[in-house]
Formats: structure tokens, C-alpha cells, sequence
């Protein structure tokens, strides 16, 4: 293992290389699984034709809403479950380590996926179906709280230090696989099945297919070990005695800005992946299939170049990418609504893209910028109690809220309007938040910390 020269506040020898070249890869991998898992669930309940199936099977004939909607209150809901998740799971991480939380949170997420399969419908057990429903749903909201923080820290801790946004990028190509083997997989189905067929149990298959993903992925997760700059700081007795007291006295405005980037990124990311399929479907009139072609299409490209604006970040900085994004959603989501609007497959994709652009600049280099804006002894816990509760109040909310204000305005740009609202938001976060490419991550975030705190963790 190669020594960095510089070295952390406390005195610490600073690793260029986490844990060597296979280590690393590992935790990429083991840390990616997850965030696959959970967009995978996301990528078939939004499925243009699963909204409308999981919105009529599981509800009376005639409840309030449409089917879509309804389903998107089921996703709204589960989000009221992340912020309690990432108080629970987060604080834990930062206390018994980053390895044995996220064991448990995946076999979470992926079983309750999985129990939606197996759940009966409203014709069969009336009123208790979408009560059981909403149940499994705050379950797997509540798991996701504590996911995704833990495993960008998994990623940022292990990484290189000069190659942190390389191989944080995979963590979002994780959330891109995932969504597209979930869509994907629900139109395979569709395609094969007839619509009797797919209203009466095909619906369920994707579903089902969570369990296995999800026990793959505990496989690999129980197969590495911890970071080794959370291994350091428990051999020298650094951590925090109290990571949610210390979190929430000391690092409330680092939080803060955490929340405002984040609305951007999940207006961002829940309206196209969540809301924008059925979108298409309920106010643009398109079918199905060409639907969910454009979304796996725009997909599949944004997969194609997550990992070389990583590498990117790596060389020119995370901000120029984030401030790139913001600004774009500013003067660029009206005029990619209006190519929508024209109502050709041309148009849509077209418009589509831009969004899926402009969202990509973010996703490649989240996973190596947020972990860094913390210090090691409470960075799960801040992060995650940040990302969710910013991920609560504008992510699962986001397609509810679009679908319904499109509803009585009458108005298809709404979706641009929340776009351009939330670049503005983000805007002064991203510029006043340090850049920490080229940065070791054990002094990462380290400006924040207090002097009484940093005396205490010497």
C-alpha cells in the first residue's frame, strides 16, 4: 500500500490506494448492488403499465385519483419512511462500521420488493390490501434511508484519492442498471404476455426477481471487509462517542447545503425516472412501449457516459459539472418540455435527452462529492440523514405532486417549472461548498469540523 505524503488533522498517514486495486473494485461492486436493487424496484413500479396494474389491483373500483396516481402516492409514501431510516441506519454506520449496516439494509430492500409479489389484491382481502401495501412500501423506504449514504461512503472511503470520482460514477451506474433491468423487464413481460394475462400474474414476476438480486448482493457485501479509513480510525479510538448528537450539534449548515443540492438532484431524477413514463403515457398520448423505448433509450446513453464524466471530475473538479447541471435546468427545462410537446417520437426523445443530460452531469459526480463534505467519524450518519430527508420532502414527493398540479392547471410544463425552481435552490449550495477533488477523504470535509471536536478525535 502506497502512503500518501500529506496527512489528516489528527496525524493520521493518509493512503493513496483504500484497500489495492482488487479491494477497491470489491467495494465498487458490493456498494453498487445496492443502489441497483433499489432502482430496480423503482424502475418496474414506475413502468408506464405497472403504475396503471399496481393501481387497480390493489385499490376499489373507483377510489379517488387516477391508477397512476395512486401508485405514485404508494412511491410518495414510502419516502416518509427514508429520514427515520437514515437517523436509525446512519449513526449506526458510523458506530459499528459501513460493512454490517449495509448488509442489512439490502436483504431489507430487496425482500420487501419481493413480498409486493406475493401480496393479494383488493378483490381478495378488500381494505387490507393497500394497507399491506403501504406497509411493505415504509419498510423499503426505511431500509433506503440507510443504503445509499453507506454505500457512497463504502465507494469514497475505499477509492484512490485522485480517482474518487471515477469510481464514484459506478455508483450511479448502479442506479441506471438498475432502473433499466427494471423497465426493461417489465416490457419484456408486457410484450409476451396479453393484457389479461399481465393484469392477472404477470405483473408480479418483476417483483419477484428482487430476492435473488438481493442475496447476490448480500453475497458480495459479506465477502469484504470494512474501510479501511473507518478500520484506522477504530484502531486509534477516533470514533464518535455520539455520531447523532455530534452530527446534528456540529454539522447542521454542512447538512443544510447537502439538502439544497440534493432537491435538485431528486426533482431531477424522480421526475425523469418516476414520473416521466407515464408521463408520456397519461398527457402525451403515446403508447406504452414507445414510452418506456425513449426512457431505456435515454438510459442506456446516460450509462454510456456516467463513467467518463467521473473520470472527468477527477481532473477538472466536481463543481464545474454540478454548477453546469444547475444552470442548464434554469435556461434549458422549458425548451426540452416544448420539444415534448410537439408529439413526435423525434421531439420526445429529443427533449427527454436534455433532461437525462443535464441529470447525468450530477449523478456522475455525487457519489464522490457528497461523502467528502463530512469528516469520517460522522460522515454515513450526516449523509444520510441529509440526503434523505432532502430525498423525502422533493424525491418521493416529486411525482405526485407534478402529475396533480398538471392535473388542475391543465398546464404540461409544470415538470419544467420545478426543474427551473430547483437549479435556482441549488445554485448557491454548489457554489459555496468546497472542491474536494484531489482531496484525501480522511481530511475531506475536516474544514467543518469545530475545534473542541477535532481536540476530542486527536
Amino acid at each position: 500500500m502506497n502512503d500518501d505524503p500529506e496527512r489528516a488533522d489528527d496525524g493520521a498517514t493518509l493512503p493513496e490506494d483504500g484497500g489495492g486495486a482488487g479491494a477497491v473494485h470489491k467495494a465498487v461492486i458490493a456498494s453498487a448492488m445496492g443502489n441497483c436493487i433499489e432502482w430496480f424496484d423503482f424502475g418496474v413500479f414506475s413502468a408506464g403499465v405497472m403504475t396503471a396494474i399496481v393501481g387497480t389491483v390493489f385499490f376499489p373500483e373507483g377510489a379517488a385519483g387516477s391508477a397512476s396516481l395512486r401508485s405514485f402516492a404508494l412511491i410518495a409514501a414510502a419516502f416518509l419512511a427514508r429520514p427515520f431510516g437514515g437517523l436509525f441506519f446512519g449513526p449506526m454506520g458510523d458506530r459499528l462500521g459501513r460493512k454490517r449496516v449495509l448488509a442489512a439494509t439490502i436483504i431489507l430492500m430487496s425482500g420487501s420488493t419481493f413480498v409486493i409479489g406475493i401480496l393479494p389484491g383488493y378483490d381478495a382481502i378488500g381494505i387490507a390490501a393497500p394497507l399491506l401495501l403501504l406497509a411493505v412500501r415504509l419498510v423499503q423506504g426505511f431500509s433506503t434511508g440507510g443504503e445509499y449514504g453507506g454505500a457512497a461512503t463504502m465507494i469514497a472511503e475505499y477509492a484512490p484519492t485522485h480517482r474518487r470520482g471515477f469510481f464514484g460514477s459506478f455508483l450511479e451506474l448502479g442506479t441506471l442498471t438498475g432502473y433499466i433491468l427494471g423497465a426493461g423487464l417489465v416490457l419484456a413481460i408486457d410484450l409476451a404476455l396479453s393484457e389479461s394475462e399481465m393484469h392477472a400474474w404477470g405483473w408480479r414476476i418483476p417483483f419477484l426477481v428482487a430476492l435473488p438480486l438481493g442475496l447476490v448482493g448480500l453475497y458480495v457485501r459479506t465477502r469484504i471487509e470494512d474501510t479501511p479509513t473507518f478500520q484506522r480510525m477504530e484502531e486509534q479510538g477516533r470514533k464518535a462517542k455520539s455520531p447523532l448528537k455530534e452530527t446534528l450539534q456540529h454539522y447542521w449548515r454542512v447538512i443544510a447545503m447537502l439538502i439544497g443540492i440534493v432537491f435538485l438532484l431528486n426533482v431531477a431524477d424522480y421526475t425523469l425516472l418516476t414520473f416521466m413514463p407515464s408521463y408520456l403515457v397519461d398527457f402525451l398520448s403515446m403508447d406504452d412501449e414507445t414510452a418506456q423505448l425513449i426512457t431505456i433509450g435515454v438510459e442506456l446513453v446516460m450509462i454510456a457516459v456516467i463513467v467518463p464524466l467521473g473520470h472527468l471530475s477527477d481532473l477538472i473538479g466536481r463543481r464545474p459539472l454540478l454548477l453546469t447541471a444547475a444552470i442548464g435546468y434554469i435556461l434549458l427545462a422549458w425548451p426540452a418540455f416544448a420539444l415534448m410537446q410537439t408529439h413526435s417520437d423525434l421531439g420526445v426523445a429529443a427533449g427527454y435527452a436534455i433532461v437525462g443530460g443535464l441529470l447525468v452531469l450530477m449523478l456522475a459526480v455525487i457519489g464522490a462529492t457528497f461523502p467528502a463534505m463530512f469528516p469520517t467519524r460522522v460522515r454515513y450518519g450526516a449523509f444520510a440523514i441529509g440526503y434523505n430527508i432532502s430525498t423525502s420532502l422533493f424525491g418521493g414527493t416529486a411525482a405526485v405532486l407534478v402529475g396533480s398540479l398538471i392535473d388542475v392547471t391543465g398546464s404540461n410544463y409544470v415538470p419544467a417549472y420545478y426543474l427551473m425552481i430547483a437549479g435556482a435552490v441549488a445554485l448557491l449550495p454548489i457554489i459555496k461548498i468546497p472542491e474536494t477533488a484531489g482531496v484525501p477523504i480522511e481530511k475531506a470535509g475536516n474544514e467543518h469540523v469545530p475545534e473542541p471536536v477535532r481536540s476530542a478525535a486527536g
